[in-house]
């Protein structure tokens, strides 16, 4: 396990960007990813992406939310454009340090407010 701390969140207007970094205490072999949960609502997963750069966006913010990765820095990057209402809620940064298919670290989250 290693400890992940996510950055900045904050509040925007509809339309606008947010950058969110989550940086890891060590290198992760396996998958990084962005889960976010609104409230009210379940977890979901928004974009995850492989050392090998491979990226899964979910449909609700394709087009919209990139995912990056710089292994050199153990640090994964969540650009957040066109923002809207719906994607209000605390971002969570997960990693899957060994590379054994299960996500074993996690962060404390960072909240994401979008105004109407």
């Amino acid at each position: 396990q290693v400890q992940l701390v996510e950055s900045g969140g904050g509040l925007v207007q509809t339309g606008g960007s947010l950058r969110l970094s989550c940086v890891a205490s060590g290198s992760i072999a396996g998958i990084m990813a962005w889960y976010r949960q609104a409230p009210g609502k379940q977890r979901e997963l928004v974009v995850s992406i492989t050392s090998a750069d491979d990226a899964y966006t979910a449909d609700s913010v394709k087009g919209r939310f990139t995912i990056s990765r710089d292994n050199a820095k153990n640090t994964v990057y969540l650009q957040m454009n066109s923002l809207k209402p719906e994607d209000t809620g605390v971002y969570s940064c997960l990693a899957d340090r060994w590379g054994l298919g299960n996500y074993d670290s996690w962060g404390p989250g960072t909240q994401v407010t979008v105004s109407s």
